[in-house]
């Protein structure tokens, strides 16, 4: 598939099954997301892969973090695909010339390139946050200092199911303008 049919076409997908990204594969789509735009080269950003036995320790977590801010019932979040990969966003206020949101975009953009990579080499994701993330278990199981973000809990796998594709242009009119 070529660049602009990937972009054009992706989509989320939920229906996720084995397998995932082997190592190989993995390594790619990391380099793809290490190749994101980066003012200043910080580099502001951190993955964390889940799969197998993790899976149930993300799953220990993000029920721990329902019943830290009482959302109710806890979905099953952690089964629905075979990999999850969390992204963090390492946030460097000492950097006076590259503003927190700017490296946060970094670590948004480093996402969606593992998506894409993912997608290149025939899987799919879907891409969740959420009050979740916050979560004190959860942020000290992945390592994050007080001014980090967890800006991705990036589900990947194999299509269960495809989904049908709309790839009709969508109106620019609402989106763009010119000065």
């Amino acid at each position: 598939m070529d660049a602009l049919t990937l972009l054009t076409q992706r989509k989320s997908n939920k229906k996720l099954t084995a397998p995932a990204p082997s190592q190989v594969q993995l390594e790619q789509m990391f380099q793809a997301a290490l190749h994101a735009p980066d003012h200043g080269k910080l580099e502001p950003y951190h993955f964390v892969v889940i799969q197998g036995t993790g899976l149930s320790k993300l799953e220990s977590l993000l029920k721990a973090a329902v019943a830290e801010f009482e959302l109710g019932e806890a979905e099953n979040f952690a089964r629905r695909a075979p990999m999850v990969i969390a992204v963090i966003a390492k946030i460097n206020h000492e950097v006076k010339k590259v503003p927190g949101w700017e490296q946060m975009l970094t670590a948004g953009a480093a996402t969606y390139a593992i998506q894409l990579a993912g997608n290149a080499l025939g899987f799919e994701s879907f891409w969740a946050t959420g009050p979740l993330v916050e979560g004190r278990e959860l942020r000290e199981a992945f390592g994050c200092d007080k001014n980090d973000k967890i800006v991705a809990l990036l589900q990947i796998g194999t299509a269960a199911e495809k989904l049908e594709r709309d790839c009709k242009p969508k109106d620019l009119s609402r989106f763009v303008t010119h000065l």
